[in-house]
């Protein structure tokens, strides 16, 4: 079945349908309208449905409803269930076979006579009509439904309202919307009634879309919009998992000699023998519901193993549908739609087995309850004592009555409080009242009830579903309260709480098949909902579908999903049979390539082994080692050290910078007393995969002990709780970690002065074990067990906390482990120090004297091998850590010690910086190319004086200073920073002091001008390119990637690049514009003009070769057009901003600054309005 055609074809008929029923509803409420004339009963009704619901809701109605009754209609030609078709041609004809035997004569007999009559003159003429054709096949369309209704009277409701007067008459057309229909619904895609659910899926899907974006604008999902919201068609395979290891496997208990089990494909046979199993005597016993049930995908597949069970026993084929829909399926839905295709699909599975004649004659209907809002007046409750009688209406009935207020809204969820409907609906049933109206409305109100009440009564054998998923967060006020108190332990989630109504709807020792999201199985926010899950049942199967990040899962969304078979019993000791299916061991449509899959993830466990694991998570892949390293309380990180949440700004835009924003003297990197009148301090705010050191990037306004932040909030400056949460534990030394990670889990080491974020959770106080707790926790004994603890890549504290650390430095493996790893944070400090986004840079390792040789080549070639050499150590050092970690716990058949190449964190291996999907000659050159701009860059720093060659770290970075503050700190520099603070940037040599004849200085200066030449062939060889031409044309867009959209030096640029000129934001000052304009554009525009002169010279000089003058043409060209364009930028841009002596502070950071200056800096995204 080709899903994406539907999809495409159903998102198209929605738009085109509602359009057309918009156009006749606006014809037919017009004024003077012919329906207004001939059904003025059906226009009051369809006013009157207007003001209920809404003009839009109308128009949502109608073109559903036609849609539905299309595809069925085309689903029920094609398999041959109606004679004449009545919505495909026959072979070799293009009108629908019921008008085309209409025109020839033949009018099916269910057609009244006065309707024959007309349809007759219609097709012969004799009646006036715009449209004969269209108005005849309405006529038969309608009929055809109408009839449909003694046998699916919950898809073919009788046609005489508004829903008549509105339907589309776009239906003939050959390229209509029903045209469109039968290419997609073809003969072979209508093999099987699930063809219907995804059109039902595909066609909400834009609705879907609609209520998904309000909840990004914290707009709840209403009681209307909770189907749109929370359908999600099941993929067969895990409809036939469900159903075949709850359905099935209750029957292989109670018949052992069944060969059953030879069809079912997705059965897991149990290898532990089982007595305790529910009991029947016969298929007629067992009831089956889902109570959630969309489109009926369960219940079908349900169908046709009952009908495989009844054969198995010998019931006639001709009765065994009727027994089916009598006995065993009840469907439960709040969407009235998804309910009737649910009723339809099982109608269709009863035509197959019992052909289309004793199909059309069978009386029995399928169970499909579609609930429905029912209220009850305090006078109207008073006839209800006398519809039921006295002795029925109790406190329990009563309560019942008025459960079903909300039934849209809650849905399955409500709990029937009196005990036995079916009893109390029998007598109300049995009574007659005769011509008291007032009563009998009553009374079919309390039987409405009723009906809902006895399908949601404890009665079932088998519960099968793919409950909605709706977090707390979505859910409308109503329904997120009405969680909260009856599903206190799944109030997180609907499906959480349909989990628990799956289990109340079951006999003891039933089945509770359900399909859900993943996060109940490790979150910590569903810990009480696992300890009462494992205390109530016992999972007998599962299958684990997670989501990797990449590759999508079996169920088409990109979050990771659990299908799983529990009984409604509890054996703590049960070892159930448990699998995991990923992207990668599925066929292009999901479904498993063998099953269960064959990997390390296929196991046994039972319940009692997930009690071991703090949190009670159901990490099934854990070997029998791995479950006993939790046995000891003590052993758990949470015992041994400090772990704690920081704080939550509330407005980072406000409250964060980048180390690198902010004036140096206002920023300090441990808190003293010499640090009181500081603003920003230094900031730990998670970050990349790195371990050991680094990720040292941000500041915080915690001046004055945070008064701002904490005024921001309302709150008191001793407030402790959240958002200001682990205070007192700033500026302690730490080991962190970033919550949120897509990826693996990595900890660093801080050193004591930082504060911290919510999303970098912190260790402290380890005490002498602080070397080993980070060496464990960076190490694969602790990459598995969060796979248990965490698998979301949600790495919260209280899953760290419950880490089981063996290890400690009193033992000699330990204290080898610690020295170990103070190596490896000293070489990963080394690492990310050696990068000038670090705040402790001192210089450039290019220009270390450990390092440099005679040229610039020989001088990377010794560089390139120390990094080799680190990297080849930390490798060294990390797996030494890990194979002591291993041994420590057993679990040598498990893990292995290495390390792969790509994790070892230092950016100066090529194998972590660029991953290694390319080859390693590739990454070379990359790491290569990437050196060389980092030189560069050190050098712009160098001009600007930002850096200096003759001392380590900063020299001017702070705002205000200027050329003269540096000279009064380096009298003497061996390479002298630009004294105006405009540095041009150009692919020709206009200025004398551009970036690029300074860098020739810069590197004269530090590699020697004998060298020149070949240090700068060696660069364009590594860089692809001329250096003028990378400084031209790339080194902007690398300087805002490497400062992460919060440059520094900022390109002054005319709108197409004829003008760029580098500035530096610390050394700007109100002059800086006018300088660039006096100085250099002006300047700039001279020699523009001076060459335009002697290229026209050239041009008409007699001298002059056929290609200089075709070069002075193409020359006069450019000229003149970048004379023009920076003119005009000068006159209506630069100059109006230079006169204006903008004034900027560094405290407001770059994204308040930078778009101070529109059309003067080059664009950067992120940066366009200060206010963003």
């Amino acid at each position: 079945m080709d899903t994406n055609r539907l999809k495409t074809f159903a998102q198209r008929t929605r738009i085109d349908l509602m359009g057309q029923v918009a156009r006749k509803l606006d014809a037919v409420l017009a004024p003077e309208s012919d329906a207004r004339r001939e059904a003025p009963e059906a226009i009051r009704t369809l006013e009157g449905r207007i003001r209920e619901i809404g003009r839009q809701g109308v128009i949502e109605q109608v073109a559903y409803t036609w849609f539905n009754r299309f595809t069925a209609l085309r689903y029920m030609d094609v398999n041959g269930y109606l004679t004449p078709m009545v919505v495909s041609p026959a072979v070799d004809r293009t009108r629908p076979e019921i008008l085309d035997q209409a025109a020839a004569g033949a009018i099916p007999e269910h057609v009244r006579a006065p309707v024959a009559t007309r349809i007759r003159g219609l097709l012969e003429g004799r009646a006036p009509s715009r449209e004969p054709q269209v108005e005849a096949y309405r006529l038969l369309l309608v009929a055809a439904c109408n009839d449909l209704n003694r046998v699916m009277p919950f898809l073919f409701e009788a046609i005489a309202d508004y829903t008549e007067l509105l339907m589309p008459n776009e239906f003939l057309a050959a390229d209509g919307w029903v045209s469109r229909m039968r290419e997609v619904m073809t003969e072979e895609a209508c093999q099987d009634v699930e063809i219907i659910g995804w059109l039902y899926q595909f066609y909400i899907s834009e609705k879907k879309d609609q209520v998904f974006a309000g909840l990004k604008k914290n707009q709840k999902i209403t009681a209307e919009n909770i189907p749109a919201a929370t359908q999600l068609f099941t993929p067969h395979w895990i409809v036939r998992y469900l159903v075949e290891n709850s359905l099935g496997r209750l029957w292989l208990l109670n018949r052992p000699g069944s060969r059953l089990a030879e069809r079912m494909e997705y059965y897991i046979a149990p290898e532990e023998p089982e007595t305790d199993f529910l009991r029947v005597s016969g298929p007629q016993e067992i009831r089956i519901c889902d109570p959630a049930c969309g489109s009926g995908h369960m219940l079908t597949y349900a169908f046709d193993l009952l009908y495989a069970i009844y054969e198995e026993e010998g019931f006639p084929s001709a009765e065994i549908p009727g027994l089916i829909l009598t006995h065993n399926l009840t469907g439960i839905e709040i969407d009235d739609r998804a309910g009737a295709l649910a009723a339809f699909a099982l109608a269709m599975k009863a035509a197959a087995k019992l052909g289309r004649r004793r199909f059309l004659r069978m009386e029995v209907k399928p169970d499909v309850v579609v609930l429905e809002n029912v209220t009850f007046t305090p006078a109207e409750m008073q006839d209800v004592a006398a519809v039921v009688g006295r002795d029925l209406f109790t406190d329990e009935l009563r309560t019942t009555l008025m459960q079903f207020e909300q039934a849209k809204n809650f849905g399955s969820l409500i709990v029937p409080v009196l005990r036995d409907p079916a009893e109390t609906l029998r007598v109300v049933e049995a009574r007659d009242f005769g011509s008291d109206l007032l009563l009998k409305g009553v009374r079919d109100r309390v039987v409405a009830v009723l009906r809902m009440a006895e399908a949601l009564a404890p009665r079932y054998h088998v519960v099968v579903a793919n409950p909605p998923y709706m977090g707390g967060k979505g859910m409308n006020g109503a329904l997120g309260e009405f969680a909260k108190k009856n599903y206190p332990e799944g109030k997180s989630d609907l499906f959480a709480a349909f989990i628990q109504r799956g289990e109340s709807l079951l006999k003891r020792s039933g089945f509770n098949a359900m399909v859900t999201m993943e996060s109940w199985m490790f979150l910590s926010s569903f810990e009480e909902f696992r300890t009462r899950f494992l205390v109530t049942v016992t999972i007998n199967s599962m299958v684990h579908m997670p989501y990797l990040g990449k590759g999508g899962t079996s169920m088409g969304i990109n979050f990771g999903t659990v299908a799983f078979v529990a009984a409604m019993v509890r054996r703590p000791d049960f070892r159930g049979e448990y699998c995991s299916v990923r992207y990668f061991e599925t066929d292009d449509s999901g479904v498993p390539n063998h099953f269960p899959p064959q990997n390390e993830r296929r196991s046994k466990a039972s319940t009692s082994d997930f009690e071991r694991i703090p949190g009670n998570p159901i990490a099934f892949w854990l070997s029998e080692t791995a479950f006993n390293s939790f046995s000891d309380p003590s052993s758990l990180l949470s015992t041994k050290c400090r772990i704690r949440e920081g704080i939550n700004t509330g407005d980072n835009d406000r409250f964060l910078r980048l180390w690198t924003e902010v004036s140096q003297r206002n920023f300090v990197r441990e808190s003293s007393t010499d640090s009181r009148n500081a603003k920003w301090f230094a900031h730990r705010k998670g970050g990349d995969y790195r371990k050991w050191y680094g990720n040292n990037e941000y500041v915080l306004n915690w001046a004055n002990q945070g008064a701002e932040i904490h005024n921001f909030h309302n709150l008191p400056l001793d407030f402790n709780g959240a958002p200001m949460r682990g205070k007192s534990f700033f500026f302690k030394r730490a080991l962190a970690w970033s919550r949120i990670s897509s990826g693996k889990f990595s900890i660093r080491y801080y050193d004591a002065g930082q504060t911290y974020d919510s999303t970098a959770p912190s260790i402290f106080e380890a005490g002498k074990d602080e070397a080993v707790v980070l060496a464990f926790l960076n190490s694969p004994i602790t990459a598995g067990l969060l796979e248990a603890l965490s698998p979301t890549l949600d790495y919260r504290l209280t899953n760290l906390g419950r880490l089981p650390l063996l290890l400690s430095q009193s033992t000699a493996e330990g204290q080898a482990v610690a020295q170990n790893t103070r190596v490896l944070v000293k070489g990963s400090r080394s690492d990310w120090d050696s990068y000038e986004t670090s705040w402790d840079f001192t210089t450039l390792p290019l220009l270390s004297p450990d390092h440099r040789s005679g040229t610039l080549e020989a001088t990377y070639a010794r560089l390139r091998a120390h990094w080799a050499g680190m990297t080849a150590e930390m490798k060294r050092l990390e797996e030494e850590n890990n194979r002591i970690f291993i041994d420590a716990y057993g679990l040598q058949d498990e893990l292995t010690p290495e390390v792969p190449i790509e994790e070892i964190t230092l950016t100066c291996n090529p194998a972590y910086r660029y991953g290694v999907k390319g080859t390693e000659e590739e990454r070379e050159a990359r790491l290569l190319a990437d050196t060389m701009k980092e030189l560069i860059s050190y050098a712009i720093g160098c001009m600007f004086g930002r850096y200096s060659l003759d001392a380590p770290g900063l020299i001017l970075a702070n705002q205000g200073d200027t050329a003269q503050t540096y000279l009064d700190r380096i009298p003497k520099p061996t390479f002298a920073p630009d004294r105006d603070n405009v540095i041009p940037l150009f692919e020709e040599d206009w200025f004398a002091d551009d970036a690029y004849q300074r860098f020739r200085e810069f590197l004269s200066v530090t590699f020697g001008a004998d060298r020149l030449v070949e240090n700068l062939e060696f660069m364009r060889a590594a860089l692809g390119k001329e250096v003028r031409t990378y400084l031209a044309k790339d080194f902007y867009a690398d300087h805002v990637q490497r400062y992460k959209k919060r440059p520094i030096y900022w390109l002054v640029s005319s709108p197409k690049g004829a003008f760029q000129a580098l500035i530096y934001m610390h050394r700007y000052s109100p002059d800086t514009l006018n300088i660039t304009l006096n100085d250099y554009v002006r300047g700039l525009r001279d020699r523009l003009e001076a060459a335009l002169r002697a290229a026209k010279a050239t041009e008409i000089s007699p001298d002059a070769t056929a290609a200089e003058k075709n070069r002075a043409k193409r020359d006069i060209d450019r000229f003149t057009k970048q004379i023009a364009e920076v003119t005009e930028w000068e006159r209506d841009t630069l100059y109006p901003l230079a006169v204006e002596r903008i004034r900027i502070d560094l405290d407001d950071g770059v994204k308040r600054n930078y778009p101070k200056f529109p059309g003067v800096l080059r664009p950067v995204k992120g940066l366009e309005d200060e206010d963003a």
